[in-house]
């Protein structure tokens, strides 16, 4: 069973991705800001991470910059959840190195979608 850290600080967002990518197989971790989120990750080493990007305190960017600098978790693929639609945002996600991302609010299957072509 693969396991995905979700970090995400709206509470029914990570509820409701978390409650569907159960029913789906997966094992889920949640983190509801960048610091809880970075500190699972070095932790548990979950086989894929999903990441808001305008977080308080620590935003997704952050997130993604720190796991990086770290062994144990710089090879982890990382995809950006974002309400942002600008295209700037997305590159600069994508150049950061990030696997992926996808905009909110988003069909669950095309969350499957994006998630499949990071772990399968």
């Amino acid at each position: 069973m693969k396991t995905i850290l979700f970090i995400e600080d709206n509470i029914e967002i990570r509820e409701n991705i978390t409650e569907f990518l159960e029913l789906e197989g997966f094992a889920v971790l949640t983190a509801e800001n960048g610091n809880e989120g970075i500190d699972m990750a070095k932790s548990n080493i979950p086989d894929l991470i999903l990441c808001d990007v305008l977080m308080p305190l620590v935003t997704g960017y952050e997130v993604l910059t720190q796991l990086k600098k770290h062994q144990a978790t710089s090879e982890i693929p990382f995809i950006f959840v974002s309400a942002s639609t600008e295209k700037k945002d997305i590159q600069v996600g994508l150049d950061m190195g990030a696997d992926g991302y996808i905009r909110k609010p988003f069909e669950m299957e095309e969350l499957l979608l994006e998630i499949g072509k990071v772990i399968e």
